[in-house]
């Protein structure tokens, strides 16, 4: 018998569009559209719809997927006490995916939109290891050197912007939804840092004029393959393109949008100033928790991330590392036990209803451990401890970058920079320093004679021993 699929209560023709969202990815569809979709149930708002967007090939195919669907998104929460399956209808379009973004440019220069939100991942930002805003990236200077036809999302964003301010109409709050610490900070270094290539002028007023607020975002949300389209076709959904996530969400943002914004405090999420202690608690804990569990459990083949918590081994590898070496460093946060959370955290990875991958946890480490990882590392050794747990985590990254798990299973590219981490992971192997070498990732980090004299003994102990091993032996230790 086909379940039942909670749809719209609100009236969709009764929607406007008040945000343009770049990014419509699944954690977007699971997350703010849901939020809003909520709203929207409640009679308010219904002038903040939103219009999709993207400047990826693959937002394309997103696009035609939804369109097929009339924009309507299919989203199932996996509770283990049963699956809940819902069609969100916050978004009202998608625009066209174009390679010099009129389409895009033209809607955000509507006064009807106030927001420009953003999902572009954690590796779009351009940033260096430092976290500072990289001029030099071919896009950002192809952008720089043909700004009315922009390829990037943020050259799209200033063409709009200085469109707005030529009319004389207010400019959009500009919201980044990616996990990054200071999201808003960096959202904006890169849309001022492309202006100053260009327009000195234009850079000058985004920095007066326009709002990037912080923001903490919270929701695992898995990858959509055949089996969340089966459990979609479980609810006589025929959807190419369903998300799955877990029941628990968090969304934590600055209240700073000049031109207005939702009533979203109504739907449960957090207006506060204090965004920057929620989000170093959930980068650190929770992303910085998958990287521990990520890349020793690819290394003894273990696929999904509740096998992984199953796992003695690697249950106890993250919570020893969680506790002796992340949490110390975690500033409190209002209304919150950071011991409490990380329990929280360590039930939202055994959920074995989400059948997470690990893979997925693996994937981007050269843009992700750089954000999730090394901050924590530098906090120990500024405390003058060399943490072994998360060094041994660097090694096990470095050994899964070689490109084939202890058993020898090929791991099939799982990076953007793929190429160029698996030549210096086999270099490594002879010579350890040259991971820690990428300065792009570890910055100074190098120069710390502890830290890579440690770091060479977790390598050669992984390559000697397997992953397995050496963890028995971290925790007997």
């Amino acid at each position: 018998m086909t379940r039942s699929v909670t749809r719209p209560s609100y009236d969709r023709k009764s929607l406007t569009p008040g945000i343009v969202h770049i990014g419509v990815g699944n954690f977007h569809r699971a997350h703010q559209a849901v939020y809003l979709d909520d709203l929207f149930a409640l009679g308010e708002g219904h002038d903040w719809a939103i219009l999709g967007a993207g400047v990826r090939p693959t937002d394309a195919r997103m696009r035609e997927a939804l369109a097929a669907q009339d924009n309507l998104s299919t989203v199932i929460e996996l509770d283990p006490a049963g699956h809940r399956a819902r069609q969100v209808g916050a978004m009202v379009g998608f625009l066209p995916v174009e390679a010099d973004n009129a389409a895009l440019i033209e809607a955000m220069s509507d006064p009807r939109i106030r927001i420009v939100s953003l999902t572009v991942t954690e590796g779009g930002y351009y940033v260096d290891a430092s976290g500072a805003f990289d001029p030099t990236h071919p896009d950002i200077v192809a952008d720089a050197a043909h700004p009315a036809r922009p390829a990037t999302a943020f050259g799209a964003i200033l063409a709009a912007l200085r469109a707005r301010r030529d009319a004389g109409v207010t400019p959009f709050t500009v919201m980044s939804c990616d996990n990054l610490p200071g999201n808003g900070h960096v959202t904006r270094n890169a849309v001022v840092g492309l202006a100053e290539l260009y327009d000195a002028e234009l850079a000058g007023w985004v920095k007066a004029q326009v709002a990037f607020p912080n923001g903490m975002v919270d929701r695992i949300t898995p990858a959509t393959g055949p089996h969340e389209r089966e459990l979609a076709q479980g609810f006589g959904l025929a959807d190419p393109v369903p998300v799955t996530c877990e029941p628990f969400r968090q969304w934590v943002v600055e209240d700073h949008f000049p031109a207005g914004r939702p009533a979203l405090e109504k739907v449960g999420v957090t207006f506060t100033p204090h965004v920057h202690a929620y989000e170093a608690m959930k980068i650190r804990i929770l992303n910085g928790g998958h990287a521990v569990i990520a890349y020793p459990s690819a290394l003894m083949d273990i696929q999904l991330v509740h096998e992984a918590m199953a796992h003695p081994l690697i249950a106890a590898f993250l919570h020893k590392v969680e506790v002796e070496e992340i949490l110390p460093h975690v500033a409190p946060v209002p209304d919150t036990s950071i011991p409490d959370y990380l329990t929280l955290i360590e039930s939202r990875f055994s959920n074995p209803e989400i059948a997470d991958t690990t893979r997925r946890l693996c994937l981007d480490g050269s843009n992700r451990q750089p954000k999730f990882i090394v901050p924590s590392l530098r906090d120990n050794l500024a405390a003058g401890t060399v943490p072994k747990g998360l060094v041994l985590l660097s090694a096990l990254w470095c050994r899964y970058c070689y490109g084939t798990t202890d058993s020898g299973v090929v791991v099939e590219p799982n990076d953007p920079n793929w190429t160029a981490l698996q030549d210096r992971a086999r270099r490594a192997k002879e010579n350890p320093a040259e991971w820690l070498a990428m300065t792009e990732v570890y910055g100074d980090l190098a120069q710390n004679d502890l830290l890579a004299a440690e770091f060479a003994t977790a390598l050669e102990a992984v390559w000697r021993d397997g992953a397995e091993a050496v963890l028995r032996r971290f925790l007997a230790a």
